[in-house]
């Protein structure tokens, strides 16, 4: 996306070049904000309700004032993406706290800061959808509010780095060896045919694809419970697999350097693969 695509910054529409923020703004001071990434395909919205929903409770365990209600989102989504030339897309909506001078205790009688960008989706390859990704597993040093969707990412940012300097995809999350999620993806497990996930707590951020996720495990009649996960299941899996919105839902054939059950996409996520195209085809 160029950087004259529109953008939306508190109530004005005008290209992402010219789109200023002053540097008091809490968000850039101390990460005080939260966000979210809606996928779009052809032009349309997916699970925006469910997107709107995370915001808002992000927003309230913040304690940040929501600025728009569900109809002034949606038209400020509507007109970013009606701008844009692309037909799959990303939207990307970030509240922060707003400016005011430093301090760590709220602020009174502050405005929130409202951004919104639009940028194109690239979605999951050929090669990744049927050869799989590889992951290593790490630690999770992030904070313990993993449920807020907030944009204070270091963590997760040094985590995905650690991928990437090993020419792989994504990290394995886990606390003193229980499974966590990803660096920006929910994490699942296959081991005879049931879905395994873990437990909608702090310590994950429930992705829009967890219940969607769990969705089409219903639909095709496959068994799906949630509880505490270890790492060692997740090394015995028979299938190990990722979702986000920016990846949808992907398999992981490869963790620590071993393959994960034979090593190549299995039948349960090829179930859910095309009750995922399913579902976005009938957009």
């Amino acid at each position: 996306m160029s950087d004259d695509s529109l953008c939306y910054l508190n109530g004005e529409f005008a290209p992402l070049a010219s789109a200023r923020v002053p540097v008091l703004d809490r968000g850039f001071i101390f990460g005080d904000g939260v966000y979210e990434v809606v996928p779009i395909y052809r032009k349309k919205p997916f699970r925006f309700e469910q997107h709107l929903a995370r915001l808002r409770r992000s927003l309230a365990e913040t304690r940040i004032e929501n600025p728009h209600s569900p109809a002034e989102w949606r038209a400020i989504v509507e007109r970013l993406v009606g701008a844009a030339a692309g037909q799959d897309l990303i939207v990307y909506i970030q509240v922060t706290r707003g400016v005011a001078k430093r301090d760590f205790a709220f602020p009174a009688a502050v405005a929130p800061t409202v951004f919104a960008m639009v940028s194109p989706l690239t979605r999951p390859s050929t090669a990744q959808r049927e050869q799989g990704l590889r992951a290593i597993s790490t630690p999770d040093l992030r904070w313990l509010r993993c449920d807020i969707k907030s944009v204070s990412l270091l963590g997760a940012v040094l985590a995905r780095q650690q991928a990437a300097e090993r020419g792989l995809d994504e990290v394995v999350q886990h606390r003193d060896g229980r499974l966590t999620e990803g660096s920006a993806s929910n994490i699942w497990l296959v081991k005879g045919g049931l879905v395994l996930a873990p437990p909608r707590d702090h310590l994950i951020l429930e992705g829009i694809r967890y219940g969607f996720i769990q969705e089409l495990c219903a639909q095709a009649s496959i068994p799906f419970e949630v509880r505490i996960l270890s790492m060692r299941e997740a090394r015995e899996a028979d299938e190990l697999m990722l979702s986000a919105a920016t990846r949808e839902v992907l398999p992981i054939v490869e963790l620590d350097g071993r393959p994960v059950g034979d090593g190549r996409p299995g039948p349960v996520y090829r179930q859910l693969r095309r009750g995922y195209d399913a579902a976005i085809a009938a957009l």
